[in-house]
């Protein structure tokens, strides 16, 4: 809530905001949620309408009228409409390991570093940087531009797909 105080530069409007921020703010997010069914952008619907409310905090009366609630009410569900559709028009795609960089051959007589290779690209950098060039994972991780978690995961996938790599050719795990 400071950061929208921080707009408001009258102490009678704050006040005003304050209550009007406590009052809403959970009908708000509701409404928000209903539309959208995602929490964290329901969340960001809730934001905007209390940036634009912080923004015209002096046009608002009353903050216990009807027509402060349908303004913000109005405010949230356009938001929230917009957030949908914008969804709609450009969706998600999965996350695939086989989608992400360049597949390698390996021609040598190294039946592990033959496994490695097989690794889809993401997984095998993680292996090479950590276990042949000795890069902690969250180094590894700054360097790959991924969240440490990211990173982690990443690592466990990999390792069970090597074992069953290295399993198929007979190499003892």
């Amino acid at each position: 809530m400071l950061i929208y105080l921080q707009m408001i530069e009258s102490q009678k409007d704050k006040h005003k905001f304050e209550i009007i921020y406590e009052k809403y703010r959970d009908m708000l997010f509701a409404i928000a949620n209903n539309i959208l069914h995602n929490e964290y952008d329901a969340e960001d619907a809730v934001h905007h309408a209390f940036l634009k409310l912080a923004e015209n905090i002096s046009k608002i009366g009353d903050p216990d009228c009807p027509k402060t609630l349908g303004y913000i009410v109005t405010i949230v569900e356009n938001r929230a409409i917009d957030i949908y559709r914008a969804k709609q028009a450009h969706p998600a795609a999965s996350y695939n390991d086989e989608t992400i960089g360049v597949k390698v051959e390996y021609n040598g007589s190294n039946e592990l570093a033959a496994c490695i290779a097989k690794l889809p690209a993401r997984q095998r950098s993680i292996i090479v940087l950590k276990y042949h060039h000795g890069y902690e994972l969250k180094a590894i991780a700054r360097m790959l531009g991924i969240t440490y978690a990211n990173a982690l995961k990443i690592e466990y996938r990999a390792k069970e797909k090597l074992k069953i790599l290295c399993e198929e050719a007979g190499i003892e795990w």
